[in-house]
């Protein structure tokens, strides 16, 4: 199913099992404003007529307030109002409180471009695969300027802001082809920054994701900067000599702070405590740990950040199909896998830094130095 017609459609179709709620919400407040406009509109002009003057200094005829009337047009305002608000909140909450199995996908946004990677390893730009009928969480940052990841099949759009994050979801209903927009001015190539998804079969999605080299999952990426790269497993590994906080259990538990504040442990607490550490002092233990800001790319962060979570159990459904054999060894991503993966991947992955030297190069602020030199595929 394409999306190209010979005519430019009013609406764009249905393609999300939310997409309904949304258009039925917008026609429900297109209706009502249109009711009451022409309503107000045909009345002025009934009572311009009916009412003009008919003889010099005619005194008018003496009017007395109406209880009915009064209480009408108080009761049937409140009444839409409310209608409104609750389609509004059932329609938010449908649409910004992801399943808690879904399958999860890394977007990185950046001028001018999308980038997306599977929980399996697979990478795109400005193209997204996903099969029909399951459940797609994606986790959003940006390496630059605000962006707006908006999918109008799907009626979902959010900001990409800078230093956090940002989710959305939706479960496609119909297999084809859709845009991806974004809704935020961003530069001199801001109309330029689009994307299509493609929306599968369960068995096509398999396939697809069979023949495209996966690489290491965000998760192998993330456990290879933590040993290997940054050295965080010099505090963080456990057993008797370990000064940093413990990780295995973290992610979505209550950490106490040394400022006697209690935070949960999710996705933008574990990002923040690797760049700005001094910030969110774990109770017990010293500020010992040195920033990462300006080290670590917004890609590396997100690997990070899923190699952290995986320590937890924290299980996002991100293999291609509970029966699929194709792709067993791409389906890595929760805790069961956490064996070293020693596989270099330049394009992910910049070799350690001084710590010492804050100074990052280039337009990226989060670009780490003597970044190696990225291929045309992700400059695209």
């Amino acid at each position: 199913m394409q999306q190209d017609n010979s005519w430019v459609p009013l609406f764009p179709e249905q393609a999300s099992t939310f997409a309904w709620q949304v258009d039925g919400l917008y026609f429900y407040i297109t209706a009502v404003s249109a009711f009451f406009t022409i309503g107000v509109v045909a009345a002025l002009i009934f009572f311009f007529i009916k009412y003009r003057e008919k003889e010099k200094y005619e005194t008018g005829a003496e009017i007395h307030g109406s209880i009915a009337l009064e209480t009408a047009w108080s009761i049937i305002p409140f009444i839409i109002s409310m209608t409104i608000f609750l389609g509004g909140a059932v329609v938010f909450y449908t649409q910004y409180r992801p399943p808690a199995e879904a399958m999860e996908i890394y977007v990185v946004g950046k001028q001018w471009m999308w980038k997306f990677q599977h929980g399996t390893g697979q990478r795109e730009i400005n193209d997204l695969h996903v099969p029909v009928g399951r459940n797609i969480k994606l986790t959003m940052t940006t390496e630059d300027v605000i962006h707006d990841l908006f999918i109008p099949a799907f009626r979902t759009k959010a900001d990409v802001v800078p230093g956090r994050y940002s989710t959305i979801w939706f479960n496609a209903t119909k297999p084809g082809k859709y845009h991806i927009l974004c809704a935020e001015y961003c530069g001199l190539n801001h109309s330029g920054m689009g994307g299509t998804i493609y929306v599968m079969e369960q068995s096509d999605f398999d396939n697809w994701l069979s023949g495209n080299v996966s690489g290491q999952t965000p998760v192998q990426a993330g456990q290879d900067l933590f040993e290997n790269k940054l050295g965080c497993a010099s505090c963080h590994a456990g057993g008797a000599n370990q000064r940093g906080a413990v990780l295995e259990g973290l992610f979505g538990s209550e950490v106490k702070l040394t400022n006697g504040q209690t935070v949960t442990a999710n996705d933008e607490y574990i990002r923040n405590s690797i760049l700005n550490p001094g910030g969110q002092i774990v109770e017990g233990y010293q500020p010992i740990m040195p920033t990462f800001k300006g080290q670590v790319t917004e890609e590396q962060l997100i690997q990070l950040v899923a190699y952290v979570k995986s320590l937890s159990g924290s299980k996002s459904s991100n293999s291609p199909a509970s029966g699929s054999s194709a792709n067993t060894a791409n389906t890595s991503s929760g805790s069961g896998n956490m064996m070293r993966n020693n596989e270099a991947n330049t394009n992910l992955v910049a070799p350690r830094t001084n710590r010492g030297d804050t100074n990052s190069q280039g337009s990226n602020p989060n670009a780490p130095k003597n970044q190696p030199e990225t291929t045309n595929e992700e400059n695209r």
